[in-house]
């Protein structure tokens, strides 16, 4: 996978990009993610990429001329053409299914990173592929949100995780579910004892426990989710039966 991130702080993501699971993997050549300073693709001396809003308003608008050449030059063409995702409140919420939809379908994206008030309609009408949203809250811009949405794809992509079967076992992954309690050694902690079914040695009992665990934090915590795989499965029955 190929990730640009066109952004007003690069610095910002500098950081971040290269520790941890994402350092790793981007020196295992797994994936190549590169920043770009959406400056460098302004035309006057002042390097300015906002103005005031037309109808007046409060705060600046990210103008379209130097947002549209940096996504023309850097998305490329044809079959090789970046899916271009723009950053934004506004956008849908994301989501593991939509995680994993983006690592299957978009070898090549381009995330562009909002400031200021937002960026000139015309751009989203356009040259924006997908928005996207991480929650329902206002950042100062929009890199924090990509670095979020990098995270997460970087995490899908096959050989990244030392354990394959660990981003299966996640919260939201599989049924949904959010994951369950883990507990590791000391057996006893300040008199909290780890639960004997964990020492017992019989996995498919564990492996119940477990499910059973991780359907009771899920009811308590995100009853949300669980309404959302029922409605899921009843639009699937009767799909089924037309």
């Amino acid at each position: 996978m190929t990730i640009d991130l066109l952004t007003l702080f690069p610095a910002m993501a500098q950081g971040v990009l290269g520790e941890s699971i994402l350092g790793r993997a981007q020196r295992a050549g797994l994936v190549e993610i590169r920043v770009h300073q959406l400056r460098d693709y302004t035309k006057d001396k002042h390097h300015i990429v906002d103005d005031r809003p037309f109808g007046g308003g409060p705060g600046m608008v990210m103008k379209a001329e130097p947002l549209v050449d940096a996504i023309e030059h850097l998305r490329g063409e044809g079959a090789d053409r970046a899916h271009v995702i723009f950053l934004t409140p506004e956008g849908t919420c994301l989501d593991q299914p939509m995680v994993r939809r983006i690592v299957q379908h978009h070898p090549r994206l381009l995330l562009v990173s909002g400031h200021y008030e937002g960026i000139d309609e015309r751009v989203r009408q356009g040259w924006i592929d997908e928005e996207i949203s991480v929650g329902d809250y206002i950042l100062s811009n929009g890199t924090v949100p990509a670095l979020t949405l990098i995270d997460a794809l970087v995490r899908l992509i096959p050989g990244v995780l030392g354990n394959e079967d660990s981003a299966g076992d996640d919260s939201f992954e599989g049924e949904g579910l959010l994951e369950g309690p883990q507990y590791t050694r000391p057996e006893i902690f300040r008199g909290m004892k780890v639960p004997d079914i964990l020492l017992s040695g019989h996995h498919a009992e564990i492996a119940a426990w477990r499910k059973s665990q991780a359907f009771a934090r899920t009811q308590a915590r995100r009853g949300d989710l669980l309404e959302g795989k029922q409605q899921a499965e009843q639009m699937v029955s009767k799909e089924n039966k037309t």
